[in-house]
């Protein structure tokens, strides 16, 4: 048919497709954007800004490509100016050489044990309900009036439940070893009141002596690090007043019977303290609790990334009761008496609600001093600048040298599909075949197969393009590779709602096949352990409940065994956002129909649709992964060996056993596996050779071998969290590699939401995480020096399942919440600049996401039904239907990675919540720093075969992410598909990218895309809808 040949209509200009239809542009790239060195002087304005704001330049050369065959036609190395020898940055900002992560080089220094932890704390039911939220009522300033003090007394209460406190803090390190200054920042100057805040040094116990200034505290934006060290308290009131009346009252006993109770009754029992450190209603860190003492010491150390608009730093001391946490009082910090780097420390009085000290003499001991982001020289020279490199430090996991990383874009990608990239040295980049490398890897396994999953389905069939290979499924592989005694263990995601008693079987809402799987495999050697999340012995009913049924197993790693050479075996791993299960085989190009009655004829997946899905679109799935080999592969077994000793642990009547086989192979025991100190590495002087960080989001309740003291957890870079130990390392490495970013970011992940604190309302919603607002920073500090940034971000057109359905509206109203946060923080620097004529915020931040339509095809299923006004119907009538994003990665600069299982959103990010895994790396060789121009590795190489999936086609611009002329075009041609996708005429699509479907004005605000307010033939309000949902779920 006429429409099969019809291309997208980008403006300009004709993009002629050839099978596969890539081009290139063969004229000479334009000139590249001048940046300025470090340290360089005054940075060149901006290109001269177009006469009519969108009006996009027609470039020549875009009207004469020529098709791309599959002999490669050039290299696109358009280089940067190299900058003067003069202005080359110092050779490391980094710690010494002989720095390691371990022993730290900061020791908490503790004055006294503390007592034993009591016994488990109960949470009021109505702390829980206090989630639902009914009304837009918290839209509200972040920061309420308040008497004036130096110490104001306690931020005002939310009715969030304490078990629900986000924590982004890291410890055991200071800002000062990240800045380039030594010693500390100069005293406080910048406060017109800074005379009259005198801080008094303390010997032992003297109280900072303040004025009460009659103005009000002013709202400034902290962003970089606060180091904060808390110290003791003193004299804190007895919060547990029920032991205390029992107490009295055996006192009034005759004297045997109160001395016989007494030694049972009459100890001490008091509060059981501990500090949170609280920002705008988000909680940044947290003491750990200290058992019946009213005068605790901690001598805690944090070192806490802020990126906050806000009038005070509150530390709020609270009693962890049996019945519920108990609010004893505040300290509050103005920033404006921080704001100019001072260090302030000392006593502070604790104050109540009303402002008055919750007892005399009750004091908190702390200091704290802000390094602001210009300070922290780490952050100005990109990733891996320098041999010292350290890599991203507070982890659990250090930085792995010498390995090997392979990047893969989708399950699998076939051969000529894709066009030749060619990279630095002359070497192509190799399109990765994950499922096809994942199955030759477990086939070629000799002793080990680990496998951990939220889903993992024993009918998967990995390879479907080899007829020899085909007939194999994921089962029937691992129960021969068991038959020849190597040792297969499964750990999957036991989904609550899917149980199998007494020949009932439900299948469960999220439909994982976790019992399927588990009866499969029942009488064979292979084993699989179902693992359901939980919460801890100590939390309360209440959250124990909403941590089992609402959190996930979200991991997603494959671990064997391979050759190394001379009859030698080593570590190789697998992670990413792939599970081994129905509906994620796909391809680049993403079929929705044509493949319906082969590749996908027994794998249909589209959980949009109920009732009959006969000749309904498949939902075509989009994800990354990555394989690594190495040093690193072996944290990734650790994680394995800790989660399963964990979840394998007998309980109940198996406690009765008096051995118990963990099942786990000790590889220290066989001196045919080498082990970590034996890992083969690669030398630093090869040019392909990777340095691999691998980071989590879990905590003490699903590991084995966090350390028991809190004390200790800090040690090893673990979070206090209330009654469990956090790593939650994945969001300090967005974090760190947003801040290191100097060109661009580019970010798919299937969800995007946070920095609910700098909302316009919903402020206390609890969607903490740092992501959102660190990126938006980033742009609005590279606008005020006037330098080039771009972020382009790619996620799902609507969250996977009804669109219409109240939690998936409930998400896309959090994630338009997010957006119209960035792209006004982003508005207000052109205005600052004077610049907002002249750019818009979308010539900085784009938000895209994926889609396919195809014209009717002869093999296409037959349609014989009619196209009745439902999205079934609707959909085999326009032929349409969105790529699902289940990406979990970000690109920084061409030169760094983060690849996971995690999503940008609170339940992946705080680590008491789902459980997740990722690695960050890159090529030491292929960096800005190594090469003073843009690196054109292994990641350039897999970020433009993304573009060019996602694209199309490939242009010159492209090799420059960050110039406008980039952002404006691929822009363009993402809104020429979506005209093209939402169109009524059926049209076959080549170009899968999709200008996300809102409105962004100049101003930056965020609104539904006139005519196309809901989403085609599914329904859903596109900018969402606020639903009484639990928060909990959704963020």
């Amino acid at each position: 048919m006429d429409n099969h040949n019809n291309n997208n209509n980008y403006p300009p200009s004709p993009y002629p497709y050839m099978n596969p239809g890539y081009a290139y542009s063969t004229h000479p790239p334009t000139p590249p954007i001048q940046y300025p060195p470090p340290n360089s002087g005054p940075p060149p304005t901006y290109p001269p800004p177009n006469p009519a704001p969108y009006g996009y330049p027609q470039h020549s050369h875009y009207q004469t490509q020529t098709p791309y065959t599959t002999s490669h036609s050039g290299h696109l190395n358009y280089a940067y100016p190299t900058p003067s020898p003069s202005h080359t940055p110092p050779p490391s900002p980094y710690p010494p050489s002989d720095y390691t992560p371990y022993p730290y080089q900061y020791h908490h220094a503790y004055q006294q044990p503390p007592p034993p932890v009591p016994s488990p704390a109960l949470h009021t039911f109505n702390d829980q309900l206090s989630n639902m939220r009914l009304s837009d009522s918290q839209n509200k300033p972040s920061v309420s009036p308040s008497p004036q003090k130096f110490h104001s007394g306690p931020l005002p209460m939310t009715n969030k439940p304490n078990d629900a406190e986000s924590l982004y803090g890291y410890r055991n390190s200071f800002s000062s070893w990240e800045t380039a200054n030594s010693g500390k920042v100069g005293p406080v100057s910048s406060s017109p009141n800074a005379a009259a805040h005198a801080t008094i040094q303390y010997s032992d116990m003297q109280l900072v002596h303040v004025s009460s200034p009659k103005t009000s505290l002013k709202v400034l934006l902290l962003h970089g690090n606060l180091d904060i060290l808390v110290h003791e308290a003193k004299n804190l009131p007895n919060m547990d007043m029920f032991h205390k009346t029992i107490g009295d009252m055996f006192n009034k006993l005759p004297g045997n019977v109160s001395s016989k109770i007494e030694g049972q009754i009459n100890r001490k029992i008091t509060s059981d303290p501990y500090v949170s450190i609280v920002i705008t209603g988000a909680t940044l860190g947290r003491t750990y609790v200290i058992s019946n003492d009213e005068n605790p010491v901690w001598m805690q150390k944090f070192v806490v990334p802020v990126a906050h608009h806000a009038a005070e730093v509150n530390f709020v001391v609270k009693d962890n009761d049996v019945l519920g946490t108990q609010h004893i009082g505040t300290v509050s910090i103005p920033v404006e008496q921080i704001y100019g780097g001072g260090n302030i420390n000392g006593s502070f009085p604790i104050l109540n609600p009303s402002g008055k000290p919750c007892k005399n003499g009750a004091v908190l001991k702390l200091s704290i001093q802000y390094y602001p982001i210009e300070q922290l020289s780490i952050y100005h020279y990109g990733i891996g600048a320098g041999p010292d490199y350290p890599g991203v430090h507070g982890t659990y996991f250090p930085l792995r040298r010498g390995g090997k990383v392979t990047l893969y874009q989708d399950a699998h990608v076939p051969d000529g599909v894709l066009p030749n990239l060619m990279l630095d040295n002359g070497t192509n980049y190799a399109h990765g075949k994950c499922w096809r490398d994942i199955f030759e890897a477990i086939r070629n396994a000799r002793r080990l197969i680990y496998i951990t999953g939220w889903s993992v389905w024993h009918k998967v069939r990995l390879v479907r393009d080899d007829n020899s290979l085909s007939d194999y499924t994921l089962g029937e592989l691992l129960k021969s590779k068991s038959q020849e005694g190597v040792r297969v263990l499964l750990l999957v995601w036991d989904d609550p709602t899917s149980r199998s008693i007494l020949g009932y079987k439900t299948d469960g809402v999220m439909q994982t096949h976790d019992e399927e799987t588990r009866r499969f495999f029942k009488h064979s050697s292979v084993q699989v352990l179902l693992c359901p999340r939980v919460a801890g012995k100590r939390h309360s009913w209440v959250k124990q409940r909403e941590v089992g049924v609402i959190y996930t197993h979200h991991q997603k790693t494959v671990i064997v065994d391979a050759d190394a050479g001379n009859n030698r075996r080593s570590i190789i791993s697998f992670l990413g956002g792939l599970d081994l299960c129905d509906g994620r085989y796909d391809t680049p190009q993403h079929p929705i129909f044509r493949t319906l009655q082969t590749l996908h004829s027994d794998d249909y997946h589209n959980p949009t649709y109920t009732g009959n899905v006969i000749g309904c679109p498949r939902e075509p799935w989009h994800d990354l992964h990555c394989k690594i080999d190495g040093p690193a592969a072996y944290d990734v077994l650790s994680n394995f060996e800790e989660r399963w000793l964990k979840a394998s642990k007998p309980h109940g009547i198996k406690k009765l056993k008096m051995s118990y086989d963990d099942a786990l192979l000790r590889i220290e025991r066989m001196p045919e596996i080498l082990g970590l100190s034996d890992a083969p590495c690669i030398t630093d002087s090869d040019p392909e050779s990777w340095h691999v960080q691998v980071f989590r989001s879990i905590d003490s309740n699903s590991v084995k071998g966090f350390p028991k003291d809190p004390k200790d957890g800090t040690k090893r870079n673990l979070v206090c969290g209330k009654n469990v130990l956090i790593d939650m390392s994945i969001h300090t490495a967005y974090i760190k590699a947003i801040r290191a970013a100097q060109h661009f970011i580019y970010i798919e992940n299937q969800y995007f939401i946070g920095s609910s604190y700098n909302w316009n309302q919903y402020k206390d919603v609890g969607a903490n995480n740092l992501i959102p607002m660190e990126i938006a920073l980033k742009i609005a500090e590279k606008i005020r020096a006037h330098e080039r940034f771009a972020a382009y971000i790619v996620i799902p057109m609507w969250p996977e399942g009804n669109p219409t359905g109240a939690a998936t509206q409930r998400i896309l109203f959090w994630q338009h919440k997010t957006m119209q946060m960035m792209y006004e923080t982003i508005y207000k620097a052109l205005v600052e600049v004077g610049l907002e004529d002249a750019y818009s915020p979308q010539d900085y931040l784009n938000f895209y996401c994926l889609g396919n339509r195809e014209a009717v095809d002869l093999n296409d299923f037959p349609d014989n039904q009619s196209a009745a006004n439902t999205p079934q119907g609707l959909s085999r009538k326009n032929r349409r239907f969105m790529i699902y994003v289940h990406s979990k990665g970000m690109i920084v600069d061409d030169e760094y990675v983060i690849i996971g299982s995690a999503n940008i959103n609170q339940r992946s990010m705080e680590g008491t919540r789902d459980t997740e895994i990722a690695m960050g790396a890159y090529q030491p060789h292929h960096t800005w720093a190594k090469k003073l121009s843009s690196p054109q590795g292994q990641i350039y190489g897999y970020r433009m075969s993304l573009w060019a999936e996602h694209i199309g086609l490939l242009e010159d611009c492209f090799t420059r992410p960050e110039s406008v002329e980039c952002v404006r075009r691929v822009r363009t041609m993402g809104e020429a598909n979506w005209e093209q996708f939402a169109s009524n005429e059926v049209s076959e699509m080549r170009g899968h990218l999709l200008k996300y479907p809102v409105d962004v004005d100049r101003t930056g605000k965020v609104k539904p895309l006139p005519g196309s307010e809901t989403f085609p033939d599914v329904g859903g309000n596109i900018v969402g809808s606020f639903l009484a949902i639990q928060e909990n779920l959704t963020i």
